[in-house]
């Protein structure tokens, strides 16, 4: 009996400092992005309010209607989910890669929690800052055009799963990087493209046949048009499709992201 109790004693124990590690490093992230509002929340709010009024209220009228809807409305969640895609990829790379380069970084990893944890706060960290800037963004939408969730479930299931992909992304980024230089060479000349020609602007059924196969082999192409089908219940790609392509890329996503931390690449010299 006295066995059997101490060894439940020191399980709870074990998962309690799991509980502990795993909720400072979410914390401090959130904090992080909380007391520098004015430079994680508001310029991305601003920017894609440009993006409504020159896409939408100057362009929008000459396009006319896209998918059954007006051109703002069908654009409205592919910069929507922009948004949740740049700010969780930003902040999970610039916070992991600032933990790195001022070094301690190394009294995370000296503590007794798996790196299966630390991966997993880091990402939390990066799913606040995306919804936060994904929920004010769509307040921003709001004073453009209507909108009305077709699902709900659809809808959180793929914001919840791009913040996530896109902040281990992020965390790959900050571990093989070097230098400030290297943590904004990716957003530049990988993300920004993908998002672009993601469909967030144009549906891929008006490219030409060949535009249209390469366009698939983009897995932004494939959140941008879940989502748009939660909102507008409209979309390009076999729902089903997306969905396991997005789960897809998690999975192998995370298996990097752990094994990497595991090894200390791009940590230990």
């Amino acid at each position: 009996m006295t066995e059997e109790v101490k060894r439940l004693w020191v399980e709870n124990a074990k998962w309690r400092r799991y509980y502990i590690a795993f909720s400072t490093i979410v914390i401090k992230e959130f904090n992080r992005c909380i007391r520098i509002w004015m430079q994680t929340i508001l310029p991305p709010a601003i920017t894609m309010g440009l993006y409504f009024v020159i896409f939408g209220n100057l362009i929008g009228p000459r396009i006319g209607q896209m998918g059954g809807f007006t051109y703002m409305q069908y654009i409205a969640p592919g910069i929507i989910m922009m948004a949740i895609i740049t700010n969780a990829y930003s902040n999970v790379v610039s916070s992991f890669f600032g933990a790195k380069f001022q070094r301690h970084i190394e009294e995370i990893l000296i503590a007794p929690v798996p790196s299966t944890l630390i991966v997993a706060g880091y990402v939390s960290g990066g799913m606040c800052r995306g919804i936060m800037v994904g929920a004010l963004v769509t307040f921003v939408a709001l004073f453009f055009t209507d909108l009305q969730v077709n699902s709900w479930f659809i809808t959180i299931a793929v914001v919840v799963l791009t913040s996530i992909l896109f902040s281990l992304a992020g965390f790959i980024n900050a571990i093989f990087a070097r230098t400030f230089d290297d943590i904004s060479i990716v957003p530049t000349f990988v993300l920004t493209p993908l998002t672009f020609l993601g469909g967030v602007f144009y549906s891929i059924d008006l490219l030409p046949e060949l535009w249209r196969q390469i366009s698939l082999l983009n897995p932004v192409l494939y959140m941008v048009n879940a989502f748009r089908y939660g909102i507008l219940g409209v979309s390009d790609i076999d729902l089903p499709t997306a969905f396991s392509i997005i789960i897809a890329f998690v999975v192998v996503l995370a298996t990097i992201s752990v094994l990497l931390l595991d090894r200390g690449v791009g940590i230990r010299t």
